[in-house]
Parts: structure tokens; C-alpha cells; sequence
């Protein structure tokens, strides 16, 4: 259901059965905001950064934009079903909402700043639009989703870690280089390829998709008569085989040393010969 600014209004059109029991809820957040209020000295709604309303048996909460600078609030353990009252909090960095009854997020998006995020021990069952809602918050670093219907998906941590690769800790546990090798083999096929291209110095065909990052190269030519570092000779011989030993001679020199084992006395001979023996020799291979 998408977010709705005239919904207070519209309750008020309900009948009143129905539309008394969000304005109790309403109050019952009221009541308790005003208490932490009290209870923390706060007399200008600017100087509010925190807020602790969790075990409140809160149903539904009042619209917070009034406090503009808000960073951290506790929801947890109440029966929140829906997030709606957080629209202009754009300084809040910390959201604790677990061991709710939460089935939605929608409204989390309005949020930039946040950085950590509780929603463990919910009613969450589609994993698309959870992902979809969190999708823009660049700076969110820790997320907890667990106990929600959703995680009994099989690849339900490598599908959150491919869609926010910007979280660092999921669940409590720390996203590893490993799980994410992983999520771009399982969900993104393309790009695995050319990470394999390249690992295997194979060469890359990025013309299936013009954004891509890796672009061929124009291949360049050597200039006519061009050598390098010199190496060309361009003396003629009549005997060709007088300039394959000139040839031979720039060649860089590779030497291979090794123990002559024909030098080495077997363990009879130790006992045999007299202690003055000569030490084994060493042979030296030189090739060009």
C-alpha cells in the first residue's frame, strides 16, 4: 500500500468504530512521547536527537518530522505493523525496530542518513520489496533481518548482500569477500564472466552492453621499420646459418646448476673408502 499523507484525514471519514482505534493508538504515542520528553528536559523539539519508545505497546505512531534533528530512535519490542510517521527525518542514523508485527517498510526510503538498521524478529514476507525500499541508502552499514518468513529463502543473505553491496554486517555476521565472489556467480551471470575473463587473461567482449566499463581498445600498429630496443639486425649474411649464431649470441643467458650424483659415494662406499674423499660435485648447465 503506498504512503498516503491524507490517511490521518481519511480515518476521520471512517465510521467511528473503526476510526477510534488509530486515534487511541495515536494517543497512546502522544502520551509516551511526551513523557520522554519530560523525563530528558527537552523544551524545543530542535533539541530533541533520540528518542526511547520501545515496550510501549505501541500499534501505530504519530507523524515524527517534527523533530528534524532526530538521530537515534527505539521502537523495538512493540506491534508496529506499518512505518509511516518517519518522513523528514533525514538526520537519523540508527532505527531499532524489532520484535515487531511489522509486514511493510514502505517510508524507509525517505531516510539517507541511516546507518544502522534493526528490523530482526518480524512479519516481513516479501524480500523484493524489502530490498527494493532499502535499495538508496547509500550509507547503511549494519541491517538485521533475521526471524522474518522471508529468510527461510535458501539464498536469502547472498540475494540481500547482491542488492546492498554497501552492508558490512547482515544478521550479526560480517559480509565476506567470499559470499560476495559468490552472489555475482549466482545473480549476475555477465559480470562473472568477464571476472573470469580476466582472471584467465582472456579477452573481454563488453559489445552486449554498451554502459559497460571495460571498452576494447583500438589495436596499434607497429611503425614501418620500427625496432625495438634495437635488437634488429639488419647486417645480411650469405651463410644463413652464420646469422643464427650471431643471432644466438644476444640471447639472454639461462643457467641451471645441479648436484653431479655420479659424484656422491653410496652408503657402501662411505664405509669403504678412506675419510679423505672428495666432496660431491656440482654441475652447471649454461644455455643461450
Amino acid at each position: 500500500m503506498a504512503w498516503d499523507p491524507n490517511y490521518r484525514t481519511r480515518s476521520s471519514r471512517l465510521p467511528s468504530s473503526l476510526a477510534r482505534a488509530p486515534e487511541h493508538a495515536l494517543k497512546i504515542s502522544q502520551k509516551a512521547i511526551e513523557d520522554q520528553l519530560k523525563i530528558c528536559g527537552h523544551k524545543r523539539d530542535a533539541d530533541v536527537l533520540e528518542l526511547f519508545l520501545s515496550k510501549k505497546e505501541l500499534t501505530d505512531v504519530i507523524d515524527l518530522s517534527r523533530f528534524r534533528k532526530l538521530k537515534y530512535l527505539w521502537l523495538h519490542h512493540n506491534k508496529l505493523h506499518e512505518i509511516t510517521f518517519l518522513t523528514r527525518n533525514y538526520c537519523l542514523t540508527e532505527l531499532y525496530l524489532n520484535n515487531n508485527a511489522i509486514i511493510d517498510i514502505e517510508g524507509l526510503h525517505y531516510l539517507p542518513s541511516l546507518h544502522i538498521l534493526m528490523l530482526h524478529h518480524n512479519e516481513l514476507t516479501n524480500i523484493d520489496a524489502t530490498v527494493k525500499e532499502l535499495k538508496g541508502m547509500l550509507n547503511l552499514k549494519i541491517l538485521s533481518l533475521y526471524q522474518n518468513p522471508f529468510c527461510q529463502y535458501n539464498l536469502y543473505r547472498l540475494y540481500t548482500i547482491y542488492h546492498l553491496p554497501g552492508v558490512e554486517l547482515l544478521d550479526r555476521k560480517q559480509v565476506t569477500e567470499k559470499e560476495r565472489r559468490s552472489m555475482i556467480t549466482i545473480f549476475n551471470h555477465k559480470k562473472a564472466h568477464i571476472v573470469q575473463s580476466i582472471a584467465f587473461r582472456g579477452k573481454v567482449d563488453a559489445s552486449w552492453d554498451p554502459r559497460s566499463p571495460f571498452k576494447q581498445k583500438k589495436a596499434s600498429r607497429v611503425p614501418k621499420g620500427f625496432s625495438f630496443a634495437n635488437n634488429v639486425s639488419k647486417i645480411v649474411f650469405d651463410d644463413p646459418e652464420d646469422a643464427v649464431f650471431v643471432r644466438s649470441l644476444k640471447r639472454s643467458v639461462m643457467t641451471f646448476t645441479s648436484l653431479n650424483w655420479n659424484t656422491v659415494p653410496k652408503r657402501e662406499e662411505k664405509y669403504l673408502e678412506d675419510r679423505g674423499t672428495k666432496p660431491p660435485q656440482m654441475l652447471t648447465i649454461t644455455l643461450r
